[in-house]
């Protein structure tokens, strides 16, 4: 069996994850054309609809881009350290930079005894990094430079912003969804009807049509959860090989998710917002590496004995 090098990889999950943001944003558009089609029978007021939830999504996506990071580290209780405070973590922070060719992230300390660690920021530009007292304290050289490896490869493959874009996105159709099941209580289905009779439209292909769209908003959150899910697993293998490419040592990333996976201590500052940004989930990650426990669809992370091997199977 031919292994896989870390630029193939690399190289396979951007494709992928491209083609999985092409897919969601037509169904997105699709799914509202038709709710705005069925609410009135008129594809000019389709398109309005379409376009108005796009406009949201789109202002949603601005206030994230430029204010979200502040929001998730000051959740997260995370504050800023200086060099002099901790002068061996800047320099690994400091080479891996150097080897990414981007700037030096600020960094944060998170006064947990629970090992994890986070990226966020909108760039390179403006790129923060937060660890854990108990990461810190706890992995050797090696390791720590993995764990930074994998959240500096998030920051250089902007990462958080196509989770700020799909989460927005995901919002934005459930909230779609949610308004247009709640208007059918209130008799927008039957104006659309009404509308076409007026027109001498066929009234079975606009039923045919609205029950489309009922099916279609009560089952698009779940499918969207699973593709922004599927979206997340795929950044996590993409990180995991950046850090590879980054440090040329898949074997301190990979003893640094097997001590992440054997950790007791609980993350007690995370919450469901905050979860899926740390290297490995805070919650699920002993739940989802029991011997013989496979990841869910709905997982954020692969999980970490996934991870490991591939690590162990990238040839450089």
């Amino acid at each position: 069996m031919a292994f896989e090098t870390f630029q193939t990889l690399i190289a396979r999950n951007k494709r992928n994850t491209w083609l999985l943001i092409a897919l969601f944003a037509m169904f997105f558009i699709g799914l509202g054309l038709l709710i705005g089609y069925v609410w009135v029978g008129n594809w000019t007021f389709a398109i309005a609809v379409a376009a108005g939830a796009a406009v949201l999504a789109f202002f949603l996506m601005l206030g994230g881009y430029f204010g979200g990071s502040s929001v998730l580290l000051s959740m997260s209780q995370a504050h800023e350290i200086q060099k002099s405070d901790d002068p061996q973590l800047f320099n690994v922070v400091e080479e891996l930079s150097i080897a990414a060719g981007s700037p030096m992230p600020r960094i944060y300390l998170i006064d947990e005894p629970a090992m994890n660690a986070f990226a966020t920021g909108r760039n390179p530009a403006h790129a923060f990094v937060a660890i854990t007292r108990g990461l810190r304290q706890r992995l050797t050289r090696d390791e720590l430079q993995g764990v930074l490896g994998h959240e500096l490869s998030h920051i250089r493959h902007y990462d958080i912003l196509f989770a700020t874009l799909v989460a927005v996105m995901v919002g934005t159709l459930v909230m779609l969804c949610d308004v247009f099941l709640r208007s059918m209580w209130w008799g927008a289905g039957s104006r659309g009807r009404r509308s076409d009779r007026d027109r001498g439209g066929g009234g079975g292909a606009r039923l045919i049509l609205l029950v489309l769209a009922l099916v279609l908003a009560i089952l698009a959150p779940v499918l969207a959860k699973i593709i922004q899910m599927a979206i997340s697993r795929q950044r996590e293998y993409l990180a995991d090989a950046g850090s590879v490419q980054l440090t040329r040592n898949p074997e301190g990333l990979a003893s640094a998710l097997a001590k992440l996976a054997g950790d007791d201590e609980v993350l007690q500052v995370a919450n469901r917002a905050t979860a899926p940004l740390y290297i490995v989930h805070p919650v699920l990650k002993a739940q989802e590496d029991q011997e013989g426990t496979e990841g869910s669809i709905f997982d954020t992370h692969p999980p970490i004995r996934d991870r490991i091997k591939r690590l162990m199977a990238l040839q450089q």
